[in-house]
């Protein structure tokens, strides 16, 4: 309504200072609403590059643009969550409509898409799902990775060492340099692997014990002998 207002008393002669005083705006706000055509330029400009609660929407967004739906109104009311304004959305689709390149959403961090594919894929939210998937689709490397880590976390969550070897097979026939580097430090302890992977026992007790040795020895700079560090493991226990 203030930018049509704005435009309005432009229309009918008054100068912007004037708007000011009749609408108790800033000089700065009148002159935003003033220079914006429509009502969708107010969300390009000085907001452009900022962060919007549509960001997590627009994987969703281009899937349906690309399917063919570029009607903003009928993507706006979809239960995802999104609470945002229905402009911005109409905006996002405008920009696509007249950019004469492609105009998708920003690809998320590194460090994001890993935390996405580490986790199980029940614990993502739908948004997720969905910015995971526009990732992928886009890098088939990515997305073969992405299968061989879920394959591993549910093997080793479930216990499922059987299946070592067909995943280390699996892992070899993908074009993965640093997964072959994984895989082959696997295979050259795979019964131990298997083991691990498939019994209920585990070393992490001996290991504690071995790690908190070694953090008293460092703790003495290595000038004690081994009676003192007998006395401070016996103490420390």
């Amino acid at each position: 309504m203030d930018h049509a207002t704005v435009h309005e008393l432009l229309a009918a002669g008054l100068s912007r200072r004037a708007i000011g005083r009749q609408l108790r705006m800033t000089s700065r706000t009148v002159k935003l609403l003033a220079d914006a055509a429509t009502p969708e330029d107010l969300f390009q400009g000085q907001w452009q590059g900022r962060p919007s609660k549509l960001d997590a929407f627009k994987p969703y967004l281009d899937d349906r643009w690309n399917q063919g739906c570029t009607n903003a109104w009928r993507v706006w009311d979809v239960p995802l969550g999104y609470q945002g304004s229905y402009q911005r959305v109409r905006a996002y689709f405008r920009e696509k409509r007249l950019s004469p390149g492609p105009v998708t959403a920003r690809p998320p961090s590194p460090r994001v898409v890993a935390g996405w594919i580490l986790r199980r894929p029940e614990a993502l939210t739908e948004t997720e799902h969905l910015r995971l998937k526009a990732v992928l689709v886009h890098c088939p490397e990515l997305d073969a990775l992405s299968g061989h880590v879920r394959s591993f976390g549910q093997m080793l969550t479930e216990r499922q060492g059987e299946r070592l070897p067909q995943w280390l097979d699996a892992v070899r026939r993908d074009n993965l340099p640093g997964l072959h580097t994984l895989a082959a430090g696997i295979d050259r302890d795979r019964d131990a692997v298997i083991a691990g992977l498939t019994l209920p026992w585990s070393s992490e007790v001996v290991e504690g014990h071995v790690n908190r040795s070694k953090m008293l020895k460092r703790q003495m700079f290595g000038r004690a002998g081994f009676h003192l560090l007998r006395k401070r493991v016996l103490l420390y226990s």
